[in-house]
């Protein structure tokens, strides 16, 4: 194997990291005359065979379509089977093989979008990078955003009118606004109210800051009941104001919100 060619469970560890269907297939039993160990594994994708191998042959080819086919049901649960080589997959070997089916279904991504890369938000993404979702940092300060650690689901975008992007979010985002200042969080807050009904928005901030904020939008046209829909102050209600506390209470507020 080249040096640069990611391990089996490298390959496990991409397909978890991006939410995708896969099958992970392990060998655990085998007697008589069979064409692999116990032990050998593979990963089976809606694609077909990603990487291992259980022996090749009918073997192989039979598990790859009973992992298909729990791919394509969306089976969560993982099961066992005993085959008889001669009987069950129809070679001349007399052995028998006992196979563990793992499936996983593709959640798709959970989008999260923050407007802002103050010092909360460099707190705050190392705490989510880890996390199976994709970010999105908007800011018009090119120098915070290359503050940032560089991630594959991070993605930051230098924009002059953040609130411009509003339409363009995924409708499934949580939507962060943690901006410079007040009166560049209202635009976003405006359009994000007026447009769109994402599952999760809020605005760091004080709930002098959050009164303030909902008569602006009631004054630039929202009804008070939906300048009420959002989070503000954001985070659950501990730690201090340290950004790294903070970060951590706006995680837990994520976690919750996605949870229920």
């Amino acid at each position: 194997m080249s040096p640069n060619t990611p391990t089996f469970y490298e390959q496990l560890a991409a397909l978890e990291r991006e939410s995708a269907a896969f099958v992970l297939v392990v060998l655990v039993d085998a007697l008589g005359s069979t064409p692999q160990d116990t032990g050998a594994k593979m990963l089976v994708t809606p694609a077909g065979l990603l990487t291992g191998t259980i022996g090749g042959g009918r073997v192989e080819a039979q598990a790859i379509t009973l992992a298909h086919s729990l791919l394509t049901s969306a089976a969560t649960a993982p099961s066992f089977v005993n085959w008889t080589l001669k009987g069950d997959v129809g070679m001349t070997c007399g052995g028998s093989v006992k196979l563990y089916f793992e499936p996983h279904a593709a959640t798709g991504p959970w989008p999260i979008v923050i407007f802002g890369a103050g010092h909360v938000v460099q707190a705050l993404v190392p705490v989510l990078l880890p996390l199976a979702c994709t970010l999105t940092v908007i800011d018009p300060r090119a120098d915070w955003l290359a503050r940032l650690p560089t991630a594959r689901t991070l993605r930051m975008i230098v924009h002059e009118n953040p609130a411009d992007l509003i339409p363009t979010l995924p409708a499934n985002a949580f939507v962060l606004c943690m901006t410079k200042g007040h009166a560049s969080d209202r635009p976003v807050l405006q359009r994000a109210l007026a447009e769109r009904t994402f599952p999760y928005l809020a605005a760091i901030g004080s709930a002098a800051k959050a009164t303030i904020l909902r008569q602006e939008l009631v004054a630039h046209g929202l009804t008070p009941e939906r300048a009420a829909q959002f989070f503000c102050p954001i985070g659950e209600d501990f730690g201090s104001n340290h950004p790294h506390e903070i970060a951590l209470s706006i995680a837990a507020q994520l976690l919750k919100i996605r949870s229920a």
